[in-house]
């Protein structure tokens, strides 16, 4: 990641916990600097990771542990038997939740209303604004499969997708790779996802008073 990338202006997130779930693209490397930033420019923000193992070939649980000051987790259920679910757990933490990146087939579980790992469970179920930034391999971001997928999520009304960029495969050695956008971006998206449900919210509850009062 470049130094312009870890600098851009700061947007606005009312909220108080974030979930950031990180997939198995190479631009996870790029998280500790993202986490960093993030600590940075919101630092009363709570941030939990939650790494697919996938991801773990890039990055690891214990590098970004030290950045957020939360103890990361694997995306996988506990071998040991336990009292908590996790996936309830994050469901009901999160305020807001972010997949940076998102790699096709995260993407595609997620919309197909997949749920086989805590972090899938966790944004299938929650109410929260969730926000994507998908990372996809060269023709990813034209294919049937990626585009159907995207335009299910978008039809959530707590979901944004925040498009891919062109980036450098290091398979073919060209630009014909997309990487996810910026995450600034995102939030600016998630920010305005989770006004909109608020303000859903308070229209709802307006009317059913009205109602009641009737």
């Amino acid at each position: 990641m470049t130094q312009e990338a870890l600098t851009p202006d700061a947007p606005l997130l009312n909220v108080r916990r974030l979930l950031f779930i990180g997939t198995g693209s190479a631009s996870s490397v790029d998280l500790p600097g993202w986490l960093g930033w993030l600590r940075a420019t919101h630092p009363d923000l709570e941030t939990q990771v939650v790494l697919t193992r996938s991801a773990e070939r890039f990055v690891t649980l214990q590098a970004v542990t030290g950045i957020t000051g939360r103890v990361a987790l694997r995306d996988s259920w506990p071998d040991d038997p336990t009292v908590s679910v996790r996936h309830v757990e994050l469901a009901e933490w999160a305020e807001a939740m972010v997949v940076h990146p998102a790699t096709l087939a995260f993407t595609a579980r997620f919309a197909q209303g997949l749920a086989d790992s805590p972090a899938l469970l966790a944004v299938q179920c929650t109410r929260a604004p969730v926000g994507l930034a998908p990372a996809l391999p060269p023709g990813g971001a034209d294919s049937h499969a990626y585009r159907m997928h995207a335009a299910a999520l978008e039809a959530r009304p707590n979901v944004v997708v925040l498009p891919p960029v062109p980036g450098h495969s290091q398979t073919t050695g060209r630009m014909d790779s997309w990487a996810p956008g910026m995450l600034p971006d995102l939030l600016t998206r998630l920010e305005r996802c989770r006004t909109a449900l608020a303000e859903t919210e308070t229209e709802t509850a307006t009317a059913a008073r009205a109602r009641s009062e009737r």
